[in-house]
Parts: structure tokens; sequence; C-alpha cells
């Protein structure tokens, strides 16, 4: 079985704030980064979801983390396990705001940020499986802006990895 890490990007929900407020910010995706080597993004932006609503994505991606040809990956999981002060430990998932077509002179923009620690995944012995998480403000980390709804399965991956830890 090639070990996988599976993500799931469902849905988005903003709570009122200057990214409501701001009509200059009208599309959002989702950007998923691992460490520095891997980002995907929701190939579709959304209209920015207004009064409690959710925009929904639905998007699904699995990096390969199986030992052959992913030793970057896999090097990576091994730190977070073994390293308890590493900071990096994270999923990132970034709210992206896409200037709209008749703006193309406006850049995308970063405006939150949510984590999903893979750490923790390993320490609980649980995946995440349709979870509300708090995506942060950009230029406040203490403000919740809103929820984003993710899976991610990446229990039996780190299991893997940490056998192979204890056989190195």
């Amino acid at each position: 079985e090639v070990e996988k890490i599976r993500i799931k990007i469902t849905s988005l929900g903003l709570t009122e704030s200057r990214i409501t407020a701001d009509e200059t910010i009208q599309q959002l995706f989702v950007e998923c980064r691992l460490n520095n080597f891997l980002a995907e993004e929701t190939p579709l932006s959304l209209p920015k979801p207004t009064g409690g609503q959710k925009i929904h994505y639905n998007y699904s991606t699995v990096i390969n983390v199986g030992k052959e040809d992913n030793h970057a990956e896999r090097e990576y999981l091994k730190s977070i396990l073994l390293k308890p002060d590493l900071s990096a430990d994270s999923l990132k998932f970034t709210v992206v705001s896409d200037p709209p077509e008749d703006e193309q002179d406006l850049e995308c923009e970063d405006i939150g940020f949510a984590y999903v620690s893979l750490k923790e995944i390993f320490q609980k012995q649980r995946d995440i499986i349709e979870q509300d998480i708090d995506v942060f403000d950009s230029q406040d980390a203490s403000a919740v802006i809103g929820k984003l709804t993710v899976t991610v399965e990446a229990l039996s991956a780190l299991r893997s990895v940490h056998e192979e830890c204890k056989n190195d």
C-alpha cells in the first residue's frame, strides 16, 4: 500500500470582520502547504460567502509519502515526530483573495491562515475528518475570521514513518 496523506478542503465560512467588510475582497481560494516543498490550491476561487453562509470547494488532494520517491517528505515527517519543538509541524491552509477579472493590477492577497498539526494527529492517534478549524486573520493572528472545514488523513502514514524511526 502506498502511504498517503489525504487532504480535503470542504468549505469555508466567514465571521464578520474586516474581510467581510472589504469590498475589494470578492473571490477566495484556499492553498494548502506542507512545510516548504508542497503547495496545492483549490482550482476554483469562489465568491466570498456572506451572512453566515459557506462556500463549498469539495477539493481533495493526496500527498504520496511512500518510501520510494518521497524522501524529502518522509524526512520531514520523521522530523515532526522526533523533534518536539519543531514549529513547522502543521499543514498550513491559506485563504487567498483572488482579484476580480477587471482588476488585474491587484495582487492575490493572503487574508487568513489555518493550521492542522500533524504531530497532534499522531499524538491523539486520530485523523481529522470534516472538522471546522479556525482561520486567523493574516494581519492579526489573534483574530478569528472564519472556519475552514477540512479532512486530513495522515495517521497511517505517520505510524509507518514512526515505525521506520524506531528501526533506524
